[in-house]
């Protein structure tokens, strides 16, 4: 599994030089803890999808991927383009499905705070946030979590098993935050399909299609919202424009997204 950490690591050298002693070559002790307490943390940044650093193309972003479902024969098509002289990832579904995902370990305690853009062409005109017909969105930003059976009931464990037969490769948790119909905005709900998943409805309705928005979020808040517990590492980031239950048409673009420590 890719981890973006180990490039933020500041080498102790750098830090151990700034506190040596010019004349004697030795570290005084109190003067390292008085320095050390008063530098400011660093801020972290991770990239997880660079997509304005990239020059349009029809294959996936490097290092993302199609991610399919069972029985779901068309699936969404998604290509990097250029939108406002700025390269994103266009994303087409016709009665179709399938997201693209970034299968890379993120620790959401040490960078809670996921920040992303996005815009949609339209609204799907039967999507409804409490219904298997109408679990289509023409946007939305998935996060799957490790799983983690110790934080798990047996029951638990069974479900998650037996819903794994039926829907294939279920994460044991995720968040989806998505562009919904009607849903108020703040709206959190379980998955049509299954409760390992919770939907949390960060835009609504109308205000706004056809123009760019961003979108932040506090991950490790939400999870803990939801699932009442600290959250594992996040396993996957994927976006997703689906349109298989409603048979709809839908279009979306979604621009760069970034995970960052909290202030």
């Amino acid at each position: 599994m890719e981890s973006l950490y180990s490039h933020l690591e500041v080498p102790r050298s750098r830090a151990r030089d700034l506190f040596v002693n010019p004349w004697s070559r030795d570290i005084s002790p109190i003067l390292l803890l008085i320095l050390l307490c008063s530098l400011p943390l660093q801020a972290e940044t991770l990239t997880v999808g660079a997509f304005s650093s990239l020059p349009p193309a029809a294959a996936p972003p490097p290092g993302w991927e199609l991610l399919t479902f069972p029985k779901i024969p068309r699936h969404t098509r998604y290509r990097l383009v250029r939108e406002g002289g700025v390269t994103v990832v266009r994303a087409q579904s016709r009665a179709a499905a399938a997201a693209l995902i970034r299968r890379i370990e993120i620790d959401p305690r040490r960078t809670p705070i996921v920040r992303w853009r996005w815009k949609i062409g339209g609204l799907i005109e039967h999507s409804d946030i409490r219904r298997k017909d109408g679990d289509d969105y023409p946007a939305r930003l998935y996060l799957t979590f490790a799983y983690d059976p110790e934080a798990m009931s047996w029951g638990r464990r069974l479900k998650h098993q037996a819903a794994r037969l039926l829907y294939g490769d279920l994460p044991a948790a995720a968040l989806n935050y998505v562009w919904a119909r009607r849903a108020a905005p703040g709206t959190i709900i379980a998955n049509a399909y299954t409760d390992f998943t919770r939907m949390i409805v960060v835009a609504s309705g109308p205000a706004g299609v056809g123009r760019w928005h961003t979108v932040e979020r506090n991950v490790r808040e939400d999870f803990r919202h939801v699932f009442g517990r600290e959250p594992p590492l996040i396993t996957g980031v994927a976006i997703m424009t689906d349109t298989d239950d409603t048979g709809a048409s839908a279009e979306a673009w979604y621009g760069d997204i970034t995970f960052h420590s909290a202030p």
